[in-house]
């Protein structure tokens, strides 16, 4: 990869989260710690807002604008093949914000390059095994309340056809078993539990803060998880 290119992805990777060590950045792009210094102080020579806080990382300042980004074919392919994942294995909810989200890309996109696209849509093909069930709306809620952290209302069926209300503080989603899985701290449990998310009736983001202020990470609960990881 030459400096332009290196530069640009540079770029590319500190707009797209709010804090980036230079040591993530030189595994990224496999340089020296020195190295990425320089890019640094060059993005900087060329306007770039580039700033730096300790111990987080550099990071855009806010307000900066990066005109549309110019994608490869091959860029371009593999967004449309996640296209096709996305809808074989991710509810309604989150089909919607894909598509629409797609849409914005392919908008600046070349004409020939859009041609492609619809040609290579027309042939990937995604055979879905039958018992796999995501035919609900509930993904986008709780990733939505997983990011402000705020507590969930739901209806629940268990696997004995036992229905209860459960007013539940979301940790995170996992997807095992053919399944989109919420863990989530339960109150009337008073601890940790798994929900099947095609399970799930109806659900609300209540828009309350959660009063646990100490949850586990995931990763912590995955141990839990009855699969390998």
């Amino acid at each position: 990869m030459n400096r332009i290119d290196r530069l640009f992805g540079i770029l590319t990777l500190l707009q797209s989260k709010k804090y980036v060590t230079a040591e993530k950045i030189a595994d990224k792009f496999q340089i020296s710690v020195r190295t990425v210094y320089r890019d640094i102080k060059a993005l900087g020579e060329q306007g770039i807002p580039v700033s730096f806080e300790q111990p987080k990382g550099y990071f855009i300042v806010e307000g900066y604008f990066l005109p549309p980004v110019a994608f490869n074919s091959e860029e371009a392919n593999a967004l449309m093949l996640m296209e096709s994942i996305v809808y074989g294995f991710a509810d309604k909810s989150i089909q919607i914000h894909y598509t629409n989200a797609l849409n914005k890309i392919k908008a600046v996109l070349r004409n020939s390059q859009k041609e492609k696209l619809e040609f290579l849509n027309n042939n990937i093909k995604l055979q879905i095994p039958p018992c796999f069930v995501n035919n609900y709306e509930y993904l986008s809620v709780i990733q939505n309340t997983i990011t402000s952290k705020t507590i969930l209302e739901f209806e629940y069926k268990n696997n004995n056809n036992e229905f209860s209300k459960r007013l539940a503080e979301p940790i995170g989603l996992i997807f095992y078993a053919l399944n989109w899985h919420l863990i989530a701290w339960c109150k009337m449990r008073n601890d940790y539990r798994d929900f099947r998310v095609s399970r799930i009736l109806r659900i609300t983001n209540t828009g309350i803060p959660f009063s646990k202020l100490d949850h586990i990470e995931l990763s912590e609960y995955m141990k839990f998880v009855p699969v390998n990881y």
